[in-house]
């Protein structure tokens, strides 16, 4: 990991034409270097905080672009140091040869990620923070967007900091009743240790659940368009993406592979996945596609059954359930082509030990009741969950630190029960205490940084 004493430049916006591109300076020398290509005010002067025009100028004197420099004088500053934004017009060409000045006046190229690691080791955000930065900008939803803006504001980490903060007062008492070893004296109150403990678990098993909620929401809901041939799968993705996506005809197996893509509902994601149609195949490319949707069907978070209203019965429609659909995947049963049995109920295509309330009745050809259907997906999946959920973890590096938290409180339990010595039972406190602050940098390694914000966009 490199060092914070030099200064970094970066192109902070992306590559291409466009009405505007900003360079962007952080480090001691940022107002210096700036300052040198810079005639407009002498910003070593000026207060922080304050925006100039100007112009930028080669060496020569010669005019590159007329530009408007922002100042941000540390530690007030989005990393803690001194930081200089130069807002120039969005000429690749004007770009290039703006930073190529600045590190010829000694700044360096930053690395991904670098503006936002020096913000975190500078104590302006925790390591949760910084990652949600990451997770803001590749935001494509407004769930998504939701759950990176509540992580950026410290929500999730304060939550964390006072269980952190909770144990660690414990384990200080335990290590000084070591201390006394001898006079066997007795300062943290077991009693109260492990009410904190079962309390604590409690949370983190919810944060832990929280994680499939907020993994959906970040990348988007899996979900799966399954039925037999010809019940209208094809035409209700084209009716959902409200676009003609998938070839629809009468002919049967007409989907011989999958098709994915995204519609967005209420501000969530949903990856749909158009399948091929289940039944014995026919030949060896339909075998290959009927693999294929089992497979999409094991990974779906739901699954849209869609049956033909005019053909299914009970049986069939039973069969397909039990021998594809998994147990744990929220399920909504679609009974298309409504127009032809407009009398058609629950009871007449769903046996009594399936969730007759999840049917709905549709007609894709005729865009009936799709509004609703949009509705019920997003209700099944998110939205009961997301307006009850306080904390929703979306990172799976925090997961893994949750559930090595988790283990160790579970031996600290199992210490207490057992009657082991105070000094295991501390180590094991300690660890629950380590791993806890791995998801806020309290603890964090020069390779764990590196890996975290090599994934950033350059000037970020």
């Amino acid at each position: 990991m490199k060092g914070t004493g030099d200064t970094i430049v970066a192109i902070a916006t992306p590559p291409g034409e466009g009405a505007l591109g900003i360079i962007r300076l952080s480090g001691p020398k940022a107002i210096e270097i700036t300052d040198t290509i810079f005639i407009g005010a002498v910003l070593t002067r000026e207060e922080s905080h304050t925006i100039h025009f100007g112009q930028i100028v080669d060496p020569e004197k010669k005019v590159i672009d007329e530009v408007v420099v922002l100042l941000f004088k540390g530690p007030k500053s989005y990393t803690g140091q001194d930081i200089t934004e130069i807002s120039c017009h969005g000429s690749p060409w004007i770009l290039q040869k703006v930073l190529d000045l600045c590190l010829a006046n000694g700044a360096r190229l930053a690395d991904p990620g670098e503006f936002t690691m020096r913000a975190f080791l500078n104590g302006k955000m925790d390591l949760s923070q910084a990652e949600a930065v990451a997770d803001l900008i590749a935001a494509e939803s407004e769930g998504s967007h939701r759950l990176a803006i509540q992580q950026m504001r410290g929500g999730y980490s304060n939550q964390i900091d006072d269980l952190r903060k909770q144990l660690i007062n414990f384990a200080s008492l335990m290590e000084l009743e070591l201390d006394f070893g001898e006079e066997d004296v007795e300062f943290a109150d077991r009693t109260d240790l492990i009410k904190l403990i079962e309390s604590t678990q409690v949370l983190i098993t919810q944060l832990i659940d929280s994680f499939k909620l907020g993994n959906a929401i970040k990348k988007g809901v899996n979900t799966v368009i399954a039925g037999r041939p010809n019940a209208g799968k094809s035409t209700l993705l084209n009716r959902l993406l409200n676009e003609e996506r998938a070839i629809v005809s009468d002919i049967e197996g007409t989907t011989r592979d999958t098709i994915e893509e995204v519609v967005n509902i209420k501000g969530i994601s949903f990856r749909l996945t158009d399948t091929a149609g289940i039944r014995d195949a026919q030949d060896q490319i339909e075998a290959i596609g009927v693999e294929r949707t089992r497979q999409k069907l094991s990974q779906a978070t739901i699954t849209l059954y869609v049956f033909d209203a005019e053909k299914a019965t009970q049986e069939s429609l039973a069969k397909d359930l039990v021998d594809f659909i998994a147990a744990d995947t929220a399920l909504l049963l679609i009974a298309n082509k409504m127009d032809r049995n407009p009398y058609g109920t629950a009871e007449e295509f769903i046996p009594e030990s399936f969730p007759r309330d999840q049917f709905i009745p549709i007609s894709a050809k005729n865009n009936m009741n799709i509004e609703y259907l949009k509705d019920r997906i997003y209700d099944i999946t998110v939205g009961q969950k997301l307006d009850q959920q306080d904390t929703i973890v979306t990172n799976s590096r925090h997961i893994h630190a949750l559930q090595k938290t988790q283990e160790s409180l579970a031996r600290v339990l199992e210490g207490f029960h057992s009657g082991i010595t105070s000094d295991l039972i501390a180590l094991d406190l300690r660890q629950a205490i380590h791993h806890l602050g791995e998801i806020t940098g309290e603890i964090s390694t020069d390779d764990l940084l590196d890996n975290i914000f090599r994934n950033f966009c350059i000037g970020k």
